[in-house]
């Protein structure tokens, strides 16, 4: 019969049940609360990806089981929040609108690569 402290069964969750779930109310939030004709804009790309960057960040920090803390790239996000920043500001101001969207993917490819290293180094760490 297996030792019962060599098994000790699922790890209770915690912070990061409670993280997820106010990262999904968030989510829930911009969706109810947004009209569809606003979703046609990149600016609800930006937001969604910000959003999922934010939760897979807080989850990197919740997180008790990692050997040693893992780091998403500081110049890609800072780059990425410049670019959605301009996509703002541009959007705000009714500036052109290929600048906009320029800036808006500019953004969301920096918080996708960034998410993408992040969970690339976490594989590596698994194996």
């Amino acid at each position: 019969m297996p030792d019962a402290t060599s098994n000790p069964g699922p790890r209770p969750r915690g912070w990061s049940l409670v993280a997820a779930g106010l990262l999904l109310l968030v989510l829930a939030l911009v969706v109810i609360y947004t009209n569809r004709s606003a979703f046609l804009s990149p600016l609800a790309l930006v937001v969604i990806a910000s959003i999922g960057l934010a939760a897979l960040l807080l989850q990197l920090r919740l997180r008790k089981d990692l050997p040693k803390r893992i780091h998403a790239p500081l110049w890609l996000n800072v780059l990425g929040l410049i670019f959605a920043i301009g996509a703002v500001i541009a959007d705000f101001l009714h500036r052109s609108t290929t600048f906009m969207i320029v800036t808006a993917l500019g953004a969301v490819l920096c918080f996708a690569v960034s998410g993408v290293t992040v969970l690339d180094t976490l594989r590596k760490r698994k194996d």
